[in-house]
This record gives C-alpha cells, structure tokens and sequence, in this order.
C-alpha cells in the first residue's frame, strides 16, 4: 500500500483525506474506492478533463502521461505542469500529495451542487 495524501477541497473532501492506495491502480479509481467522490464523467476512459488532479508530491514517479491524456489536459481548468488525468496517472511505490481543483468543465452532471 502506498500512502496517498488528499488536500482538503471544499466540497469532496473538505477535510482532506489520507488514505492507503493500491499500487496499480489509478488515482480516480483508489479515491473512488475510498469514498473520495472525484468527478469520472467519461468513466475513466480518458475522453475529459473530470478527473483533473495537480500531484503536489510524488509528480516524477507517476507513469508518464500519453499523447491522449497531453491533449486532454490542455483543455483542463486549472492546468498546472504537475496536472495529470487521474484515471490515467497509476499509484506506484512512493507516497502521493493531489489536490483536487475547485472547478472542472463537467457542467451536466447530476446533483452538481453551485
């Protein structure tokens, strides 16, 4: 398990998170199964910008990001060097720190509280 550390965010982890994640497995997906509702509107298939995390710690480690996820990221709101797709960037060995940006371009989905 490798420690994955959640800034806090407003409204899905207002108190921030740590959380022990599976090594394999991305950073959408280990947050999702741990309760940390990080928007996925594309279900994790690399076709938007919802899953937008900025890797303050542990950015280098991170599998490098492909051509698909580059193009996709520019549109991202946010965009930092340190930005990647969560449901591309995959958990390794060394301990994480992501912030969730406040804003994503996911304007249908349900519930999305203003």
């Amino acid at each position: 398990m490798t420690q994955l550390v959640v800034l806090p965010h407003l409204d899905i982890c207002p108190e921030g998170a740590v959380i022990d994640a599976d090594e394999g497995k991305s950073i959408c997906l280990n947050l999702l199964e741990k309760g940390i509702d990080l928007d996925h509107a594309c279900e994790m298939s690399c076709a938007c910008t919802t899953c937008h995390v900025i890797v303050r710690e542990g950015f280098k480690t991170l599998n490098p990001a492909e051509v698909e996820e580059e193009d996709l990221l520019d549109k991202a709101w946010g965009l930092e060097p340190n930005s990647r797709l969560g449901c591309q960037a995959i958990v390794g060995q060394t301990p994480l720190v992501v912030e969730i940006p406040r804003y994503n371009l996911n304007m249908a989905k349900e519930g999305h509280k203003k």
